[in-house]
């Protein structure tokens, strides 16, 4: 998530390139919404997500302009290495000999540095050795956010990237291994028999004779946790199969839940009943929202590959647009069709044990353990990531750790503190809320803008003030850069604030 620069991958067409987005972007955090959307008022909600989903979007752009800036740079530096080696090779000759680029230059003449980009600017378009013009800002290499913030930031700000990207993965995984768990609980101890879609259960009801629902989840997180937390002393990917196959069973899920929540409203059945504003939901809605708008992170990995780029800014577009319709299109036909207060943290569960709904017992049991599959293939993934991100957080140059801290430190500090939480708490509300407004506003607003920002700094004495980045941003204007930290900073504010006032009321 925050490596270097790596292979671009297997190309792919533009269009898939959109569901790649699309499945990236639409995942846990959807099952949150509808609870969320309850809780502050469906007016209210349908504003702020539209609004969240526009901010979204625009730093999604300031990322795209930011890999191709971050191209231009490694593009001149290897040309700037090309010159240097030609100096070498040609240094037996005379200076009359010596040419460069077709200009008679002496051997002695230093390569320019960064400072005298300012008296000769190079051309946007150049020519490679291979022939042709090659446009300084094509995005070809797949450089990480990691990279682009070393290339970027100085040495505090590499920092403080990692160290926001670090507690972000640390809430991912929270919610993951509380997710999974809470799955379980709802199958294993809910009442199946089609009378319980009135009923909410409380952590001290039985769940089997004298085991507690509460005891039965703390037992599917210690199962969870040995069976999965080895993963994080290896290296684990997801295949390509099963990213197709969890997507499959995603897509299905959801359309299922869209449909028999339509279904029931249009039979006049429903019993929601949700308020059209409540502020006191407000600052949570505003944390899942941002979690379930989050892609900035995985960009490069997703945009690099695809074989035409010349309409991405338009790719990006009609994805967020049908992301915005399908988490406003879920979200309202769940708060319509379930009573408010007996909304589940995730969704999915609301379908188990209301035979009103559906009453095919196959397709409740699906419906109530597929995140339990999906989730599981994503833990030892983010948990490899969160790894290696300490690991380059703490890294020196030349330096390599001890086989211990290698092997088990590093393994034990990523994979221990999820696990507490979750043992701590399973409010899955509260923990993508967290997760979102504080980590996810660094990575989602913060980060974006700063990259962009200083990325037009840096290119600008390389390719000169005239050059034109074909993926820059439609928010060009520093105004946006500012706009987007001082709402980031406000958020922070506003949602600290109201935590500190929510305890003090209690």
């Amino acid at each position: 998530m925050a490596g270097g620069i790596t292979e671009s991958g297997e190309p792919y067409s533009p269009f898939v390139g959109l569901v790649y987005m699309f499945n990236l972007i639409v995942g846990t955090g959807a099952l949150t919404m509808p609870k969320a959307f309850a809780t502050a008022g469906w007016v209210v909600s349908v504003t702020l997500i539209a609004f969240l989903g526009f901010m979204s979007y625009m730093t999604t752009t300031f990322v795209i302009e930011a890999m191709a800036a971050a191209n231009a740079q490694l593009r001149w530096k290897r040309r700037e290495q090309e010159e240097v080696d030609d100096s070498d090779s040609t240094s037996e000759y005379s200076d009359d000999d010596v040419i460069i680029r077709g200009r008679p230059e002496p051997e002695t003449r230093p390569i320019l540095s960064v400072r005298e980009y300012y008296v000769r600017p190079v051309l946007c378009v150049f020519t490679e050795r291979s022939g042709g013009h090659v446009d300084h800002f094509d995005i070809v290499e797949r450089v990480e956010m990691g990279q682009m913030a070393s290339m970027f930031f100085n040495k505090v700000g590499v920092n403080m990237f990692y160290i926001c990207i670090i507690v972000y993965l640390y809430g991912d995984l929270a919610i993951y291994a509380a997710a999974v768990p809470i799955s379980l609980m709802e199958v294993a101890c809910g009442n199946h028999s089609c009378s319980a879609g009135s009923v909410k259960y409380n952590d001290t009801d039985p769940c089997w004779g004298p085991v507690t629902r509460k005891d039965a989840y703390r037992v599917f997180l210690s199962v969870f946790a040995l069976l999965l937390g080895p993963f994080t002393f290896f290296n684990a990917q997801k295949t390509k199969y099963l990213q197709i196959l969890t997507s499959l069973m995603r897509w299905i899920a959801f359309t299922m839940m869209i449909i028999l929540a339509l279904i029931r409203i249009g039979k006049g059945t429903g019993e929601g009943r949700p308020p059209v504003a409540s502020i006191s939901g407000v600052p949570n809605l505003f944390g899942v929202c941002v979690y379930s708008f989050m892609c900035q992170h995985s960009l490069p990995s997703l945009v690099t590959p695809i074989s035409n780029k010349k309409r991405v800014g338009t790719l990006v577009l009609l994805d967020y647009i049908l992301i915005l319709g399908f988490y406003v299109l879920l979200s309202l036909t769940a708060v319509f069709c379930f009573d408010s207060s007996l909304l589940h943290d995730m969704y999915t569960l609301n379908f188990t044990d209301n035979c009103n709904v559906l009453d095919i017992p196959v397709l409740r049991y699906f419906l109530g353990l597929f995140p339990v599959f999906t989730i599981s293939t994503n833990f030892p993934i983010i948990a490899v990531t969160l790894r290696n991100n300490w690991k380059t957080l703490f890294h020196r140059d030349g330096g390599t750790y001890p086989w211990v801290v290698d092997r088990i430190v590093f393994p034990l500090i990523t994979v221990v503190p999820p696990i507490v939480v979750a043992f701590c708490t399973h409010n899955l509300e509260s923990l993508v809320g967290i997760t979102g407004a504080y980590a996810g506003t660094g990575i989602q607003y913060v980060i974006p803008a700063l990259l962009v920002y200083y990325g037009r700094r840096h290119l600008e004495p390389v390719v000169g003030r005239d050059a034109i980045n074909k993926h820059r941003s439609p928010f060009r204007h520093n105004f946006w850069v500012w706009f987007v930290v001082l709402w980031a900073i406000f958020c922070l504010m506003f949602v600290t604030a109201n935590i500190i006032l929510t305890d003090t009321k209690k």
